[in-house]
Formats: C-alpha cells, structure tokens, sequence
C-alpha cells in the first residue's frame, strides 16, 4: 500500500462531498434473505418473433440444406441463425463457448448458458442494471466511480446511493457507511475492480470483507470488471466470483481496455449464480432484454476464438509495462509539485490527483482548476467532479512517454504560477 502519511483535508471528502454528509447512522433494517426478482422491464420486453420460434419443435430435414427465408439480412453465412434465433441475441453459441472457457476455472465454473454477449462492456451494465433494477429501487455505487452507472440508472428512475472509497487507504471501500446505505429497496451493489477513475485494485482480503456485506444484506453483486487482469506486477487481480458461491454476481467485462479495441463494441455478461438465486427468471430476463439490440457484432464474435487463445503472452506484458512505467513515471512528477497529491494507482490506465485548494484560492474547485490549465497549458485531465469527487483530477497513463514528461512538465509550470501559500504556513513554504 502506498504510504501517503496524514494527508491534508483535501483527501477527507469522503467525510462530506459536496455538501452531503455521510455521517453513519445505524444499519437500515433489511429482511436478510434472498429475493431477487427480474425487473418489470425485462418481464414485459416481448419480441413476437422469439416467442413463435423458439416454441417451434420441428428440426430441418437433414437430407436437405437449409435456405433461411426469415431474416432481413443480405448473407449465406447466417442461415442456421434462423432457427437459432434466442442464441443470435445473447451470442452465437460457439462465440458464448469461446468466453466461457476463457473465464472458467474450478472456483467459478462458466458454461456457454452462463455468458451473454453484448454490444461493448457499457451495454452489458446497462443489462444487468435493467434487469435487476425497478423504478423507485436503488443501487449502490463507488464514489469516486465511472459515471455511466449513475447515467444509466438515472435514466430508468433507478435511485442512486454512492458509498464511499477511502483515498488513504488506497482506494478501498469504506464498509461501514457501504452498510448503513442498504434498505430494503435496494437491489444490487456496483463493485469496480480494478477502478475508473482510481487505478487502484482490492486486495482479495477485501474483497472477502465486500462479499461478506452482499451475503449478509443479501444483496446481488454487478461486477464491473472491464480492467480485470490489467494490474501491476506487484499486484493480482482476483476475479470476485472466484472468491464466493454464496453471492450471485453478474461479471461484466469486453474487449476494449485489455484488448485495446474499443470500437469493436464487444462485451459480455458472466453469470455466476452456483446457489441458484437468479434461477432461471434473471438468465431468461437478460435474454430478453437482449432482444432491444439485435445481437453484438458478428464479425468480431467469429474472431473471439483467436482474439482469446491467441493473442500472445508478450502483447499483455508490454502494455501493462507500459502502463506501469507511466504511471510511475507521473505519479512521481506530480508527487514532487506542492499543493498536488497524487495516489499511486496498482492497475487499470488512471491516476488521481488531489489537488490542495486552499493553495490555489483564485480557483473555486476543481472544474475551474482543470479549465484553467487547458486554457493556459492545453493540458485536458478530467475533473474527478466528473466522478462525484470534487477537488481531485483524473490522468490518462496511455499517452507515450515523451507526451506524459512534457504534460506533467506543464502541470508543473501551471501550479507554481498559481500556488499561493495558505494562511500560517508561510514558514511551510519557505522551506
């Protein structure tokens, strides 16, 4: 763990971010026991279609080949699609076969029944949050974390509940306010690991402590895992799933970050349920909500066999050393600026920056902060109120390293033209 010693106030948001103050009461009362329902949504997605073939009971006479004559598509190749037609939603079944033998292992076993593929990683959130979320219920997601969740549920009338991480420790979750959040509307608990926007990656300890709030609350994991294996050397990822059978997890993930081919819009759902508490309704309900977007791209699912099996050893290695040697790299300029507090990230492509305001008094937060350093040093790093997490900022490590020196060069330049002792600690900065 990164020793940052007592960090400054900055780092104490989670005590009181923008204004809301999550002081901890005691634990809501919850029923523990399980209970999870589809949505409404996902019970009434009806695509006629589906309903007439998937009843239909015939096989094709083998003596003669098959000529499709019912899907809109000008190819030959998708002729068996047509009688196929639930499996072309969710995934070609040799394409659900390919990811679920990737993903399998003894302590989370995966068949193709268990995976659905998506259109892109976001899509598969938005599934599982469609699928597990009425209106008027809630979730719980990270503060600070990737703003799609919020985005997502706002726009179904889920209710959003943010927990918070602990910058000093790392990153991980402060557990007692986690628990003091859930009531008995709440549906699902959002776990990102390894972490947008914080780089930081749980340790399996505290993953054991995550799941034992799920198991004992009873509520169903979403586990955003799109940067899973994307970790540094003195770090290890550890796939939530592996570490449990009691709670059910649906585990997201996809091409883009590891694979680095984001706009090929391939992702996938993982479902890791071996006490049988989605049962059949949650599988049958991601199915039909699958029905909204005609199926993922076929043409990259015909290459998840090579992307997978065959990608060598070393394209992973170089990325992650890659990334790593950014990450230091920036970590210890910024680290070296007074009135910034960068945290040292264990994986993922991000680092988070505190940032001192009481230093820089002519900017009034962390938006202003970032704005200003376009304007005068056309350096764009987001600001972590993007987030939830006001006055920090967020820095992408995937820029070669010649544009990573001379941006952190310019945030250098940027800070001491605006850096203003604060008020007592005039003999601080004399130093």
């Amino acid at each position: 763990m990164q020793d940052h010693g007592s960090l400054p106030s900055v780092l104490d948001v989670h005590v009181n971010v923008a204004g809301r103050s999550s002081v901890l009461g005691k634990v809501k009362s919850r029923k523990a026991r399980w209970s999870v329902r589809p949505s409404d949504m996902s019970n009434k997605t009806f695509n006629p279609i589906r309903a007439i073939v998937d009843n239909m009971k015939v096989k094709p006479n083998p003596n003669k080949t098959m000529i499709a004559l019912s899907i809109g598509e000008l190819s030959t190749l998708n002729q068996e699609a047509a009688f196929s037609f639930c499996s072309f939603l969710s995934g070609y079944l040799s394409s659900r076969e390919e990811v679920a033998s990737y993903y399998h292992c003894p302590e989370a076993p995966l068949e193709a029944k268990d995976v659905i593929l998506t259109s892109g990683c976001s899509q598969a959130i938005e599934l599982c949050l469609a699928v597990l979320a009425n209106p008027g219920q809630n979730i719980l997601v990270p503060r600070p974390g990737f703003s799609l969740y919020r985005t997502l549920a706002e726009s179904m009338g889920i209710e959003v509940k943010l927990y918070n991480l602990l910058p000093e420790k790392n990153w991980e979750i402060d557990l007692k306010q986690l628990e003091s959040l859930i009531d008995e509307k709440t549906v699902c608990l959002i776990v990102n690991n390894p972490s947008n926007p914080c780089g930081s990656v749980f340790s399996r300890r505290h993953l054991q402590k995550i799941l034992a709030v799920a198991a004992r609350q009873c509520v169903p994991i979403l586990a955003d895992e799109i940067y899973g294996d994307m970790v540094f050397s003195d770090s290890k990822f550890e796939p939530l799933a592996t570490l449990s059978s009691k709670v059910p997890i649906l585990s997201c993930g996809g091409l883009a970050k590891r694979w680095l081919v984001p706009g090929w819009r391939m992702g996938w759902i993982l479902i890791h349920d071996r006490r049988d508490i989605f049962g059949n309704e949650i599988r049958d309900g991601l199915t039909k909500l699958s029905q909204r977007i005609l199926g993922p791209c076929t043409l990259v699912q015909g290459a998840l066999k090579s992307i997978l099996c065959r990608t060598p050893r070393v394209f992973y290695h170089n990325t992650l050393s890659f990334l790593k040697s950014n990450a230091d790299l920036c970590y210890g300029a910024l680290a070296a600026i007074p009135g910034l507090r960068p945290i040292h990230p264990s994986g993922a492509m991000y680092l988070m920056v505190g940032i001192e305001m009481e230093h820089f008094p002519e900017f009034e937060n962390d938006v202003e902060f970032t704005e200003q350093l376009v304007a005068e040093q056309s350096v764009h790093c987001l600001p972590a109120t993007c987030f939830e997490y006001p006055n920090f900022f967020r820095v992408v490590i995937t820029v070669p390293e010649v544009m990573m020196l001379e941006a952190c060069s310019r945030i250098q330049e940027f800070c001491e033209q605006h850096y203003h002792c604060a008020e007592g600690s005039q003999e601080e900065c004399d130093k």
